[in-house]
Formats: structure tokens, C-alpha cells, sequence
């Protein structure tokens, strides 16, 4: 029969604690049930580092073992110095054309061409916009003096009358007796007919100036027994007034020219302060317009 004893703790090699029970000597019993596991005993100490041993015999080399398996991949070392340019390669073989690049700046501008020949003329173009009015140009040179003209005189006939005071408010239906005379160097205002006769053919220019007073005008310039310019001015009391007339007329040689009132409207009046005057003059004579019409004939032939 065994009797459990006291406890006692056990080291291994492997150095985990474990309780144990130790049997007394006792008479033999029955035999009990198996005790539970222990709890796992604590780490040992490592134990002290033994002699060396003796070296071993030598023996002869054994058969090459087969290859081991693929160690795992070790650390990267630290990146080693640059090492010396190697010998030039063989150039490669040319590679495929690259993408256009983008447009470069414009080059210097280069050295000017010959002129080449000229070419075929073109089409003509349509008709463009009328341009700008140009500035105005220079004074050219002075021409050369002209040759000396004809002497052909200059055909002239001129007048200018006028009335007195005592010769105010003239009949009507007569030719006004102009009595002052302020020029008629060519003696072709006549003063007995009171007209002025036509000598050289050709345009003239007549005209008056008549003072009205004290009652209304009608006066009248009159070609040869026509009335050819009318005016008139109705004025009535002590008031003054003006009516005057310029024409130009075309006459031939001969024809008479003269001045009068009709219908009782004979308000021309005269004074040592107011004229009414009539005058005329050749402006150009036929014969003269046309020497000169065939003179420029002559210089476009």
C-alpha cells in the first residue's frame, strides 16, 4: 500500500519546474487514479560553458551533398563609390523619327538675293478704292517767259451818266435826259437822244442806280424800242429809297440802248445828296472772241 508523501520540485536540463508526490513506504493499496498535469515549472539558468573537447578523427570527405534550397533574400549594402567611365559603345542602329517638335523662334534674317528676272505680266485687277487725297506737291520752277503777243489795240466803249437835280420825276414814256456825266470818254452815250449807240459788236454790261422818292418807280432798260429789263419800287411820301439792276446784253453794232418810266411811276429823283445813276460797258467784243476761238483751234491742231 503507498502513501503519498510530501512534495518536492525536480530540475531537468530542460529547466521547467515540476511537483511531484513521493510515496512513503507503506503496504501496498490499491492503485488510484492518475494525478492532473502539473503546472509548467519556471526557466532554469543556462548552465556553465563545458572544456573543449578532444578534435575529432579525421575522416575522408564525404559525396557532395545535393543543392540546398534558395536562401531568403539578404539586405541591401550601402551604395558603393562611382566607378571609372567605361570604353566607348558600338553606336546603335538609327532609331525610329520622333514627334514634330513645337515651332522655334525665327531665325536672323539673311543676306539679300540677287534680283531675279523679271516675270509675265498679270491679269489686270479690279478696279481698287479711291485713295486718299495726296499732300500738296512742291512750287515747280518758273516757266520760261512767253513770246511777245500781237499788237492788236483793244476794243473799248464805256459810260456812266447821271441826272441833275432839276432833272428829278421825268415824263414816262420818254428816254430820261441824263445831263452828268462821270465818264463817256468814247463819246457813244449821246446826249441829244439820251441813248448810247452800240459801235463794236459783242456783250456789254448795264446797269443803274436809281434814287426814289416821294412817290412809286417804274423804270424799265429798253433795246431798240423793246423792253427788255423791268423794275420797280413802290414807295409813297417823304421816304428814300434805292432800286438798281445789272444784265448783260448782246448787241450788235448800231443798236441803241436807253432808259425811261412807264404808267406814271416816275419817282427818280436826284439831289446834292443822292445820285441816280446808268452806266455800261463792253465786256468783250465778237471780232475778239473769235480770233481767240480759232487761236485756240490753231494750238490744238
Amino acid at each position: 500500500m503507498l502513501v503519498w508523501g510530501e512534495r518536492t520540485e525536480s530540475d531537468g536540463h530542460s529547466g521547467d519546474k515540476q511537483e511531484a508526490w513521493l510515496p512513503r513506504s507503506h503496504s501496498s493499496g490499491e492503485k488510484g487514479e492518475p494525478g492532473r498535469n502539473g503546472t509548467a515549472g519556471e526557466k532554469g539558468e543556462p548552465g556553465k560553458e563545458g572544456p573543449a573537447g578532444p578534435p575529432g578523427v579525421d575522416v575522408e570527405s564525404g559525396v557532395k551533398g545535393e543543392k540546398g534550397d534558395k536562401g531568403e533574400c539578404g539586405l541591401f549594402g550601402e551604395k558603393g563609390q562611382k566607378g571609372e567611365q567605361g570604353p566607348s559603345g558600338i553606336p546603335g542602329a538609327m532609331g525610329i523619327p520622333g514627334i514634330n517638335g513645337k515651332h522655334g523662334y525665327p531665325g536672323p534674317i539673311g543676306v539679300r538675293g540677287s534680283e531675279g528676272a523679271q516675270g509675265i505680266r498679270g491679269i489686270i485687277g479690279p478696279k481698287g478704292d479711291r485713295g486718299y487725297h495726296g499732300m500738296r506737291g512742291e512750287r515747280g520752277f518758273r516757266g520760261f517767259k512767253g513770246a511777245k503777243g500781237s499788237g492788236v489795240p483793244q476794243k473799248c466803249s464805256a459810260f456812266s451818266v447821271g441826272i441833275s437835280p432839276r432833272k428829278s420825276f421825268p415824263p414816262s414814256g420818254f428816254p430820261i435826259r441824263f445831263d452828268k456825266v462821270f465818264y463817256n470818254d468814247e463819246n457813244h452815250f449821246n446826249f441829244t437822244s439820251n441813248s448810247f449807240t452800240c459801235v463794236h459788236a459783242g456783250v456789254y454790261v448795264f446797269s443803274f442806280h436809281i434814287t426814289v422818292r416821294n412817290q412809286p418807280l417804274r423804270a424799265t432798260l429798253v433795246v431798240n424800242g423793246s423792253r427788255r429789263v423791268r423794275t420797280r419800287d413802290s414807295l409813297y411820301g417823304q421816304d428814300i429809297d434805292q432800286a438798281s439792276t445789272l444784265v448783260l446784253l448782246r448787241l450788235a453794232v448800231g443798236d441803241q440802248v436807253w432808259m425811261e418810266t412807264f404808267r406814271d411811276w416816275n419817282g427818280v429823283y436826284a439831289s446834292s445828296e443822292d445820285d441816280s445813276i446808268f452806266s455800261g460797258f463792253l465786256l468783250y467784243s465778237d471780232k475778239d472772241f473769235v480770233d481767240s476761238f480759232n487761236e485756240v483751234a490753231d494750238c490744238n491742231l
